[in-house]
């Protein structure tokens, strides 16, 4: 079954999340681009905000102030999306909330409250979006994680929401397919990315989180998934150092051991967490912190080679010969001639 999707500027664009980080600059970078927009989250004023910047710009956009874990929310996004521009192309799954601390010290409630954002918020906006993504065809674009592959420590409940999300859109790819139904399903798997995703983290570690570097720009993860709201994608990971978590997956005893030595570090800051420092576990901080984050002070990565190269298969073969050719001539360019020997009669 072939599926056909709309250039990006003739869509209708639906982004769950969308108050902040990847959801807002994807939802910018889409309006640029012509798309009509609706943006959905629980921080209202970050909202306005947001939709009266790209009405300043030219472009289209409205916002619906819900929680994806409440199905009825979800339903109300979908239904404000047909209600203002008449259809959905688009339906990207971007929400999430994080939690930071040992499986042994966390409250069970806690627990089960970042499932139903993380986890039951994609389900609902999935089952919203397909029947009218179905109806001329679309793209259902749920963000996962590269810890859907392989768990780290200190983010266990975020890694198994995680990993049900790749469960649950392999599931419904295959039973979309075999329906005939024509939508795309893409499970995204972005590496660390700089946003205030961790600065709103409930956190029982004592200092602030941070990601684990290297860390890529938000840019990166939003430009991908419009290719992917464009042109049919499986399943794609974002930052290169995904792909190496992807990989680790293979040897698994190797990587618990490295992991244990490592990453209990690298996810710490060294700023103590502020008293009556809030997070937006349960409710929506006052501001959700706009594009990039501010725990996270290392060099950030505005591009990704890998990313690239997995989008463009096509492009990065024919670069690769370029590139490969260009350095046989210059080996060329810089051995000896050959020396002439004239024949006599």
């Amino acid at each position: 079954m072939k599926i056909q999707l709309k250039p990006i500027g003739e869509q209708v664009i639906v982004i769950t999340g969308a108050s902040s980080g990847i959801g807002l600059v994807t939802a910018r970078m889409a309006a640029a681009r012509g798309a009509r927009v609706v943006l959905a989250a629980r921080n209202a004023r970050d909202l306005g905000d947001a939709v009266h910047r790209i009405r300043s710009e030219g472009g289209r956009a409205v916002r619906v102030v819900a929680d994806v874990s409440d199905e009825a929310q979800v339903a109300a996004i979908a239904e404000t999306a047909v209600a203002e521009f008449g259809a959905i192309d688009t339906w990207i799954n971007d929400a999430a909330v994080a939690m930071y601390g040992r499986i042994m010290d966390l409250d069970t409630a806690d627990m089960r409250r970042q499932v139903e954002v993380n986890f039951w918020g994609t389900v609902y906006g999935a089952r919203a979006a397909v029947p009218h993504l179905a109806r001329e065809g679309g793209a259902l674009i749920n963000v996962a994680s590269a810890v859907a592959d392989r768990a780290i420590p200190l983010q266990g409940i975020y890694c198994a929401a995680k990993h049900a999300i790749k469960a649950f859109t392999d599931t419904l790819r295959m039973e979309l397919e075999e329906a005939g139904t024509p939508v795309s399903v893409t499970l995204a798997k972005p590496g660390s990315i700089d946003t205030p995703f961790f600065q709103k983290a409930r956190t029982l570690l004592g200092v602030e989180p941070q990601p684990v570097p290297p860390v890529y720009a938000p840019d990166v993860v939003a430009e991908a998934l419009l290719h992917c709201a464009e042109h049919p994608v499986r399943d794609i990971v974002i930052g290169g150092m995904g792909k190496v978590i992807q990989l680790a997956a293979l040897a698994p005893r190797v990587t618990d051991t490295y992991m244990e030595r490592t990453t209990f570090d690298s996810q710490r800051t060294d700023q103590p967490v502020a008293d009556g420092r809030g997070d937006n576990l349960y409710v929506p901080l006052d501001h959700d912190g706009g594009e990039r984050g501010h725990t996270w002070t290392g060099r950030t990565k505005e591009s990704s080679l890998y990313t690239w190269a997995a989008l463009n298969p096509g492009t990065a073969v024919l670069a690769l010969a370029g590139a490969a050719a260009m350095a046989a001539g210059a080996r060329a360019l810089r051995s000896p001639s050959p020396r002439r020997v004239e024949r006599g009669d």
